[in-house]
Parts: structure tokens; sequence; C-alpha cells
């Protein structure tokens, strides 16, 4: 380990980094510094990466020098808000950091919002829920808002309202020769249909202008069955959400809770069979839907209720804080018998502590499917059912029996498959080896043209594999 670092350092020399420290208001920092480990970490614990320079920008004009003292050096460039989605690791990359890019506007008259590129959803989610308005942020206020716009973003909204690449209006960008540009319908058209989808690989968005919507309540939550009746829960929600509005936006999980001190004794070590969502309307059409479920068998635990949106964190109860794991992600066909039992045996207790914390199924669609005259980069829009499964990973032992289980459970469920994958719910070498599974092949080669012509030298080539063409 020591020798990897010590090649990095000699990527840039001190004489070039002071020019650079003189040009951004951010901090700059270096293999050895103070500060460095903490700077080059993700979210997930697990991503052990060792930048060349380190950039804390503070502003656009910071990341556009970033930018342009890592084409001068022949550095490749990564970007990074909170940490969540890491793919390929920054090893002696320029890393630009911009968390500190935190400009929060809200227009409620014209429901619009500017949000800067530092910013999670809570406090986006927060300043809207005063004007009775909503984002369509994620399952966790926790990750990056621009982030995870820029995979496409599905939500507990994601039914009615559609993806939160769809909500954009338009994208401050540093491009790949460090100039800012604005990206629109109407300036930039062809980067703007790029950036709605590619995960970040055309450019650096500093910031963002996104619609709001009129959704202060929902009713939501979760239905906890015991993990015995996994195979009955399982095959009643493919029935069910058939028979869904497009209000009604949910997923069925397999979830064993882990044993640690800070989870609700009665949760801790158990396995259950989980049905969740949001209904985006009136409490009572919400409760009668899920009456669905509590007429048939009374579950464990009934945490639907009508709540305010501001509480949506609630229904997912993701982690908060950085920790380490492994997943991955795929989209399904159907939930067949066949592929049920292949979800109940890596899902699920088999005579031992499951690899597998969580095996999430989301059923998407509607509005996401209907977006009528929208076009982007994503092209993942008829896909409705998607898998992600995650596992806690606190040792390489951990780690490597995680990814074990996780590439049997793709294996075992290969025939239930559509070949596609949703890049915002991958980490890691898988998030950049399967980027031709996120896109149709018209879509790519016309990412590839757009890349060419304002990435050519593939500045940002550590998000997703789209290479310039030829």
């Amino acid at each position: 380990m020591q020798q990897r670092a010590e090649r990095r350092e000699m990527a840039v020399s001190e004489s070039s980094v002071a020019e650079l420290r003189a040009q951004v208001a951010g901090a700059v920092i270096m293999p050895g510094d103070v500060g460095y480990d903490e700077a080059r970490a993700a979210w997930n614990l697990v991503i052990d990466q060792y930048p060349a320079v380190i950039v804390r920008a503070e502003s656009a004009a910071d990341v556009s020098a970033a930018v342009r003292f890592a084409g001068a050096h022949g550095l490749g460039v990564k970007v990074q808000a909170t940490g969540h989605g890491a793919s390929r690791e920054a090893d002696g990359a320029m890393l630009v950091l911009t968390a500190g890019l935190t400009e929060l506007r809200i227009d409620a008259e014209a429901q619009t919002a500017w949000v800067g590129a530092g910013l999670m959803w809570g406090p986006v989610l927060a300043k809207a829920q005063e004007a009775g308005l909503a984002p369509l942020l994620g399952s966790s206020p926790g990750v990056g808002a621009v982030g995870y716009t820029l995979g496409g973003g599905v939500g507990w909204l994601a039914r009615k309202y559609g993806l939160a690449s769809d909500s954009v209006l338009a994208f401050e960008v540093v491009l790949g020769d460090g100039r800012i540009v604005r990206a629109s319908e109407d300036e930039n058209a062809d980067l703007f249909w790029g950036l709605r989808g590619s995960a970040g690989s055309l450019g650096i968005v500093t910031g963002m202008e996104i619609r709001l919507f009129p959704v202060s309540m929902v009713y939501g939550g979760n239905l906890l069955y015991p993990v015995a009746q996994a195979r009955e829960v399982l095959r009643r929600y493919r029935d069910w959400i058939a028979t869904l509005p497009d209000a009604m936006t949910t997923s069925v999980v397999l979830l064993n809770v882990p044993p640690l001190p800070d989870v609700p004794e009665m949760l801790r070590g158990q396995s259950f069979a989980v049905v969740r969502g949001a209904y985006a309307g009136p409490a009572t059409e919400g409760a009668a839907l899920m009456d669905h479920w509590r007429q048939w068998q009374s579950p464990v635990i009934d945490m639907f209720q009508e709540m305010p949106f501001a509480a949506v964190a609630g229904i997912s109860m993701d982690p908060e804080g950085p920790m380490p794991g492994a997943g991955t992600s795929v989209w399904m066909d159907e939930l067949s018998d066949e592929a049920i039992d292949v979800l109940i045996h890596y899902g699920t207790p088999q005579g031992g502590p499951p690899a597998i914390v969580s095996t999430e199924v989301r059923h998407l669609g509607g509005a996401i499917a209907q977006a009528e005259g929208v076009t982007s980069a994503y092209s993942l829009r008829n896909e409705s059912l998607v898998l992600h499964a995650v596992g806690i990973t606190p040792t390489p032992e951990a780690f490597t029996h995680v990814m074990g289980q996780l590439a049997g459970l793709r294996a075992a469920l290969a025939p239930y498959l559509t070949g596609s994958v949703y890049p915002n719910f991958l980490e890691g070498e898988e998030k950049w080896a399967r980027t031709a599974d996120a896109f149709s092949p018209e879509v790519l080669e016309q990412l590839q043209a757009v890349k060419t012509k304002y990435d050519p030298q593939n500045i940002f080539r550590y998000a997703l594999d789209i290479q310039p063409a030829g």
C-alpha cells in the first residue's frame, strides 16, 4: 500500500500544485497532507482510492481551474459530492469534491429550485416542503442531489411524476476543457440530453435548476411479514402491482436486520418479507390500497400511515452514515415463481446468517414510461422491475463472501432478467464494466458523439465507460 501511495505522489510536482492553489479558493490536498485520507474517502468505506490531487471546490470557478490543471498534466478527473455510487477508484487522478457548492434557491411561485452540486436531498426537501412542494428525491435524503439526478433518479414519487432527471430545467456544467456552460433545451441541447442519464460522464455539473411538485403529504410506510411467508408475499405482490394506480410507488423486500445495537430490539437479528411504498394522494385512497394486505393477513408490524413527505426517509430506512458494503442491481422481466424461489434462496436465512442484508425489487413504470415529449440519455423507460441487493462487508473476508453471494444471485436469476442495469444502483468496477447494459445501442452511440464534442480527451472517465468516438 505504501508503494502505491508513493507512486501517486510522483504524478504532479509541488511547484505546479502551488500554482493551482493560487487559482482556487478551496483547499488543494496532496498525498501526505493533513486531511488527505479524510478527503479521499467515499461513502462506501470499501472504496480505497489514492488521487494525485484533491480539490475541495467552493465555486464553479474552482472546478474549472481543477479541470484545466488536470488536462494540462494528463490526469483524469473524478467528481465526488457525498461519495455515494462511486465507480472506478480515482488512483493517480484529480478528485474534485463539490460538497462546498451548497447554493439553494426555491421559487415557490414558479415551483422550481436551484440546487448546488454539493447539496444532499435533505436540505432541498426541507426548504421545498416549507412551500408545500417536493423535489423528486430518492429513498434517502442523505444522497447527493446532482449525482442521483444525473443517473436518472427513481424515488417514491417516480410512478406519478417520473424520473428526477426529467424534472431538470437546466444545468451549469464544467466541460473537459474547463469552460463553464449552461445546458438546457435551448442551450447546448445535445449536452442537456446526454447529461440526463449518463451519470456524470460528460462534465461536472456544478448546479441544476429543477421543477418541484405539489406534494406535502403521502400515505407511506412498511408492512413487515414473517420471513417464513416470503414466497406468499412475493407472489401476492406480483399480482397486486398489476392493479396499482400511478400514484402508488412500491417495492417488496427480503430484509435481514443486522444484530446491531442501534437497531430496535424487536427487529434486531430478525428477517422479514416487507411491502413498502408511498401513495401520492388522499390518505383514504392509500389506506384502501393497503387493505389488500391487511385483509389477507395482519403483518407483524404495520408502519403505513399518512405522513409529511418531509419524513419520507422513514420508508426506506436507509443507513445515514458511511459504511462498508457491496451490492448489485439488475432489471427483471417478471416475478415468476422460479425467480421468486431464487430471491428467497439468496435473500433469506438458509440455515445460517444470510450474506445479503436487503434484496429489494422496486416496481416502476407509470410516469417514467409515459414521459411524452421527454428525450434524454436515460433509455430504460420500459423496464419496470429493478432488483437491488446489498450486503455489509466490515472485513475483506466478508466482502469476498458477499460478492460471491451476489454473483450467485445474478447467475441464478439470469433466465429471468432483461439484460439491462440501472447505474445508480451499482458501485465499483461493476458499474463501470456494465456501462453498455445501461443504454440502448442507439443511445450509447449518440452519447459517444456527445462525449467526442464536449470531452474529446475523456477527462471524465471515472463514472461510466463512455468513450469518445474513434
